[in-house]
């Protein structure tokens, strides 16, 4: 695949996947944080949660923020490891 092409899909990706992603980390370890150092009451656990799992959205809108979140992912990681070029074969390295 051209690397052009997986760099602009990269590029277009990026904004969409990123309030998600930073949204499930934030409060991912805002609960953790929260709860193991600063000893938070449950109901502040609860909250960080809503928000992590995606909750806060309904029942079927949760289910396409999960979605978001994995398919999302891989793309991220497939494009980003596509872009190193750590899996380019040896012919194409001598060529150019």
């Amino acid at each position: 695949m051209d690397p052009r092409k997986i760099r602009k899909w990269h590029r277009y990706l990026a904004p969409i996947v990123f309030i998600p992603f930073f949204l499930t980390a934030a409060t991912g370890v805002g609960y953790r944080v929260s709860k193991s150092w600063f000893g938070a009451s449950d109901e502040v656990g609860d909250f960080f949660m809503l928000i992590h799992q995606g909750t806060w959205l309904g029942q079927e809108l949760r289910v396409f923020y999960v979605l978001l979140n994995g398919l999302g992912l891989l793309a991220m990681l497939f494009t980003g490891i596509t872009m190193t070029r750590l899996f380019r074969s040896e012919q194409r390295k001598i060529n150019q």
